[in-house]
């Protein structure tokens, strides 16, 4: 089996790539036995056609996301629809939302760990023509997924701040705008004035907001949790807080469910984000893909017991 790093040097900053190589190199000039390569992505989507790329021989293989969940969502989408390949994240980006749920940051930077680790088929989301593998969304948390772009680029900006800051601007700026039509497993219908519709896989997202404390991506099925705005924006933002910790689900103005395929219908042209990916529609459906993708759980992860703690509803 081959062992294919994908990094963006881009990552952390510019930092990922200098910390993560020499320890690839490192290990592997210690065990020889392995067949291995680097691949330093040079674009958008580079990544992407890289993986596909290299799965498309047939080989065994695996890949490592050497970077943030934009790294790890060009490795998915690439490696998804091949039996032969399995992917692994090394969270080295600003957030590292979907490595959360397979435990401590710094474990898992951990070549001989990722190496060794067993793989487990883990669901994901459909969304028109890309995969998710961590939460797909519409409605105020979209709009801050694609203002966080912009607040990233500012100095010493990053991860959780730029979330929280472009969080706060939405707050006041696009608060009223999702006029939403949210369709759940074709039969329950919620609508109205939403402040999010949102279908996880996995727990975090926007540098560590528990948007869906619940969520597991083993399960066979996808959490959804959709908010509506019925109080003003000064109580909004007094409950941010709650909302990173997960603690909304009680809310009565929240919906919780769990099943297969949501819709949603926009009046006006609204964000949409999968996995940080963000355009803008007026009608997009998430539907679960069960079992899609072999995962790399390294030997360092702790995902049984955060699946464990989190697993009672």
């Amino acid at each position: 089996m081959k062992h294919v790093f994908i990094v963006n040097p881009m990552a952390g900053k510019g930092k990922a790539a200098k910390r993560i190589i020499p320890e690839i190199e490192a290990y592997f000039a210690a065990n020889p036995k392995y067949n291995w390569e680097i691949y330093v992505t040079k674009s958008q989507y580079d990544g992407m056609r890289y993986v596909e790329q290299v799965a498309s021989m047939g080989e065994p293989v695996r890949f490592y996301a050497c970077g943030g969940d934009g790294t790890l969502f060009e490795v998915v989408n690439g490696a998804y629809q091949y039996p032969n390949a399995a992917v692994g994240s090394i969270p080295l980006g600003s957030g590292n939302d979907f490595a959360r749920i397979l435990g401590d940051k710094e474990k898992l930077i951990d070549i001989d760990a990722q190496v060794n680790g067993k793989t487990r088929r883990f669901d994901l989301i459909q969304a028109g023509e890309h995969v998710a593998i961590n939460q797909c969304s519409m409605g105020l948390d979209a709009e801050v997924c694609a203002k966080q772009a912009y607040f990233k680029k500012l100095p010493g900006v990053g991860g959780e701040f730029a979330y929280t800051l472009a969080l706060f601007y939405c707050l006041f700026r696009r608060v009223n705008s999702s006029q939403f039509k949210v369709i759940l497993d074709d039969d329950k219908v919620v609508e109205g004035t939403m402040l999010f519709s949102l279908c996880a896989n996995a727990r975090w997202y926007g540098g560590g907001y528990m948007g869906a404390p619940k969520a597991i991506p083993d399960d066979g099925l996808l959490d959804f949790i959709v908010v509506e705005k019925t109080c003003n924006t000064l109580k909004l933002a007094g409950l941010v807080g709650k909302y990173k910790r997960g603690e909304h689900l009680g809310w009565d103005f929240t919906h919780f469910l769990r099943g297969k395929k949501m819709r949603i219908i926009s009046q006006n042209p609204a964000a949409v984000n999968v996995d940080g990916e963000c355009e803008y529609v007026t009608d997009f459906t998430f539907q679960i893909l069960e079992s899609a993708i072999s995962f790399v759980v390294p030997e360092t992860s702790t995902y049984e017991q955060i699946v464990a703690d989190g697993q009672d509803c």
